[in-house]
């Protein structure tokens, strides 16, 4: 979003406190309370400036009244990616659905969705549900393409590595029918980078997958350039069906055939044997026919390869999406 904005003209100046490092992962408890009160009371401070817009970004929800004080009136864009409440709670399942938990979330996210001037969300599918969520007009949620960052992602993909799947190993990856498709196509070998949630899973992994824990931001581009096709999500959660993971388009970027979950959000973007394979959520079988298509079929890896990143161009490159950033910004303006 700030390199499509700066792209567009936008002077763009970043408030960002650090709570995390990159391969931290979340954790409830008094710790993670502590270490998000101490950046928001260091974010509050720096009051400096004066902006025409701010927009708050992901994972943002308990910055959005900070937010507010840093624009000293003017106009606030909320841009949560996710609610909390449905990844913690129904996607996770980190939290009982009735517990005091769930409500908290749920309360936290209707909160700052409903103290933005407009919501952005990923997708139209994921811009009705927070619209619902937040009990917003359905005016006050736009909704624009996450897109992938240019100067990582770029095209030139030439395949020498077997299929990628890239991700932190959460239920909405779909990491079970990704294993069974490897197993029911022994002959085909994946490549699996990331860790999280679901690393058990990964240890009992069958041979022809190599798994490789941690690879960093600025070499993931590569990464996708050398594999032979790129893995989006196949997860069956509601949650699955309303997003486009980042992992989509950076591939799309890098113009490496893709496949993913036939879901209403894939369908946005991407048609079905033109600019991806698309097969249904949760079914290994079609995931495996899909991996040998992709692997043994150079003409159709290389039709999807160009008309992928074709879409991406169209849709969701840097230059359409700071477009549409700048356009959204100004009608608050």
């Amino acid at each position: 979003m700030i390199s499509a904005l700066r792209r567009a003209g936008v002077d763009v100046v970043e408030r960002h406190e650090p709570v995390w490092d990159e391969r931290d992962n979340w954790r409830a408890g008094t710790r993670s309370l502590l270490r998000l009160a101490r950046a928001q009371a260091r974010l509050v401070r720096r009051v400096d400036g004066r902006f025409d817009t701010v927009v708050v970004g992901y994972p943002g929800h308990l910055d959005v009244p900070a937010a507010r004080r840093q624009a000293r009136g003017a106009p606030v864009a909320f841009n949560p990616l996710v609610s909390l409440w449905d990844t913690l709670v129904e996607d996770r399942r980190r939290f009982r659905a009735a517990s005091a938990a769930a409500r908290a979330l749920r309360a936290l996210d209707r909160a700052a969705l409903r103290a933005a001037d407009v919501v952005v969300a990923d997708t139209e599918a994921h811009a009705a549900f927070l619209a619902e969520l937040g009990g917003l007009p359905r005016e006050r949620v736009a909704s624009i393409f996450v897109g992938a960052e240019e100067r990582v992602f770029a095209p030139g993909w030439a395949p020498r590595r077997p299929p990628l799947f890239v991700g932190k190993l959460i239920p909405l990856h779909g990491l079970e029918t990704i294993l069974e498709a490897a197993r029911l196509a022994p002959d085909v070998e994946l490549r699996v980078i990331g860790s999280g949630q679901l690393d058990a899973l990964l240890e009992r992994r069958p041979p022809n997958v190599e798994w490789v824990r941690w690879v960093a931001y600025e070499r993931l581009g590569d990464e996708l350039r050398s594999a032979a096709c790129a893995l989006g999500i196949f997860g069956t959660s509601a949650k699955a069906t309303r997003v486009i993971p980042n992992k989509v388009f950076q591939a799309l970027a890098c113009a490496t055939p893709l496949v993913t979950a036939d879901t209403p959000a894939a369908r946005e973007l991407l048609v079905d044997g033109e600019s991806a394979l698309l097969v249904p959520a949760g079914d290994p079988e079609a995931l495996a026919r899909a991996l040998r298509r992709l692997t043994t079929e150079r003409d159709l890896a290389a039709r999807l390869s160009a008309g992928g990143h074709a879409a991406y161009r169209a849709r969701a490159s840097e230059d359409v999406l700071g477009a549409e950033w700048r356009a959204l910004l100004e009608r608050l303006l």
